[in-house]
């Protein structure tokens, strides 16, 4: 039975003191410590004036106690995905102050390690308090505040235990794994407050590698909190066994996952995962287990209710976990599936206007998959320039039929065949002026395919027609504010193949250093000249199409910026590039 979040610090309380609140770096934390850090994030807060701040750490532990100390000082807390310039930018000007680990230039605030003096939390926070703000994923223009009261996530935490615990098998002695982070709705609801209020182990840490995920799994009782980018790559050649025999569930939020995916990680796993169906404004909605034989509906949480839109079949619902109790009208359309469930349809129409013609974005995309040669399509709108008219851009994943036209006849002839494709049901003047060919769309740490991920390729030189890549094929995996988890995978028209070797093209060792600087220059404010290089190790070659992990590790203190390549295989390279603020005299 879960305890409800208005009084979780009073249940916390009630539990043995010795007990385990979960696990850091392998030690256990007991609950008196959880509970004397939410004293010490408490007496912080209630010092600071203001009622809105910013919250970031990597720790789902230390987060966890700064949440129910802020929510017991009265402050509301915003949730970042990131500490990106842009994203602290846009929330210095809604908050009074930033907490845990923001760049120092903000000033961010946390409490020391020592005692705080002790106040009375026993008492039940107030169901209507503002709890969060949250933000959109961005997958469809620019991210959007969703403010929370605390019923909100009250009546979410008790309809996940309700649907998904206990009785559906799942212990209150289990241990909570996630490849997700908690700085979203999905990750703070199933790795943060429902394992709280519940009195599972909370793994502190995130968990990157799936080398890392089999034995930590293998370790006794636990269920997953995933998503599709990390299901997508469980490797065949682990050893699962060990984690199919103590795993007890498999949670997947971020997006559909894929018949094949949903079964090869039940057969890998031991457990089909639980996919669940919601956004930041919502919350969840609803859930769907694959299995043999049946459809691929959804079922409504129990608290949700739906109906369908009378004009475009839009998805409405009506819900606790809503901020009123009104209908609201989702972006995706549906259809019935019995008397309950409902199948989904794709998004509705996007409608944008080019030279004042109405343009249904989605209806683009799915004439471009109909007609055989698209595997996946997203179709946007490009930034306009000064005296130009505004243009559309394609990013496509090409089917083997479309990659194979790809290969007789250049990027020109599939970009005449898809535009042929489109010229029946879409004006010559709003055909994409841009298209970009992709072996996957770039997804982030959620399973989500931002606009502005979308619109970076464009920027990119191995964007350009006429141009060979450059680049890999980059997917970003998780980000924090010292580290980031990228997946690259380099095309076979990499230019650097050329002449590295005929017979049997590799990545040049020198390619690798270049990207890890890139990429660590596109993530963090680096020192801008180079010093040189410490530890550089190259253990195994990387071959065309070969997906590698590459993980940047930023010490400021330090003007360093390690980098380690690695995939199934194994570790591929490793360094440290030493950087510098000022001139280098040799």
């Amino acid at each position: 039975m879960s305890d409800r979040i208005e009084n979780l610090y009073a249940a916390i309380a009630a539990r043995p003191a010795a007990g385990l609140i979960g696990r850091r770096a392998g030690e256990g934390v007991r609950n008196e410590q959880f509970l004397a850090r939410v004293q010490a994030w408490h007496a912080l807060l209630r010092a600071q004036a203001g009622s809105a701040f910013a919250l970031y750490l990597d720790d789902s532990i230390e987060f966890g106690a700064a949440l129910l100390g802020a929510w017991h000082a009265g402050k509301t807390i915003w949730l970042s995905a990131d500490t990106l310039e842009a994203s602290c930018a846009s929330l210095r000007a809604s908050v009074d102050g930033f907490l845990g680990q923001f760049p120092e230039s903000l000033q961010p605030l946390r409490p020391s390690g020592g005692a705080a003096p002790a106040a009375d939390l026993s008492g039940a926070l107030a169901a209507d308090l503002p709890a969060l703000v949250v933000f959109t994923s961005g997958s469809t223009g620019a991210a959007q505040a969703i403010p929370k009261k605390l019923s909100q996530l009250a009546s979410e935490v008790a309809t996940l235990d309700a649907l998904f615990g206990a009785a559906a098998g799942v212990g209150d002695d289990v241990a909570v794994l996630a490849t997700v982070s908690h700085q979203h709705i999905y990750g703070l609801l199933f790795k943060v407050l429902w394992p709280l209020s519940s009195g599972r182990s909370i793994h502190a840490a995130s968990i990157s590698y799936p080398e890392e995920l089999a034995p930590a799994m293998a370790a006794g009782p636990c269920m997953l909190v995933t998503s599709p980018a990390h299901l997508n790559r469980l490797p065949d050649h682990l050893d699962w066994s060990g984690a199919a025999r103590t795993l007890q569930a498999v949670f997947s939020s971020g997006g559909p996952l894929s018949p094949e995916t949903a079964y090869t990680s039940g057969r890998l796993l031991g457990k089909v995962p639980v996919e669940v169906y919601g956004s930041s404004e919502t919350g969840g909605v609803a859930w769907r287990q694959r299995s043999a034989g049946a459809d691929d509906s959804w079922l409504p949480f129990p608290t949700v209710a739906w109906r369908l839109g009378d004009e475009d079949g839009a998805l409405e619902v009506r819900s606790p976990h809503l901020a009123d109790d009104n209908w609201l009208a989702l972006a995706d359309r549906a259809a019935r599936s019995g008397e309950q469930r409902f199948l989904l349809l794709g998004r509705n129409d996007r409608i944008v206007k080019i030279e004042e013609k109405r343009i249904s974005l989605s209806g683009m995309e799915a004439t471009l998959i109909a007609s055989g040669l698209a595997a996946e399509a997203r179709v946007m709108l490009c930034e306009p320039v000064a005296g130009e008219r505004q243009k559309l851009a394609a990013f496509i994943v090409p089917t083997p039929e479309g990659s194979a036209v790809f290969a007789a006849g250049g990027k020109a002839a599939l970009n005449g065949r898809l535009r042929s494709a489109l010229a029946a049901t879409v004006e010559a003047v709003a055909l994409p002026r841009r298209w970009r060919y992709l072996d996957q769309m770039p997804v982030n740490a959620q399973g989500k395919t931002t606009l502005a991920a979308l619109l970076a390729l464009l920027d990119s030189e191995d964007g350009m027609a006429g141009h060979r890549p450059r680049f890999a094929q980059m997917r970003e995996l998780e980000r924090e504010p010292r580290r980031v988890l990228l997946e690259l995978t380099a095309p076979s028209n990499l230019l650097y193949f050329d002449g590295h070797f005929d017979a049997a093209p590799i990545l040049p060792g020198v390619v690798l250093v270049e990207w890890a600087m890139h990429y660590g220059r596109q993530y963090f404010s680096l020192p801008p000249q180079f010093k040189g290089i410490n530890a550089l190790k190259f253990q195994q070659v990387i071959q065309p199409n070969q997906a590698v992990l590459l993980e940047l590790l930023h010490d400021a203190a330090k003007g360093g910026l390690q980098f380690r390549y690695t995939s199934e295989a194994g570790h591929h390279a490793s360094g440290r590039v030493v950087l510098h603020a000022g001139e280098v005299h040799v």
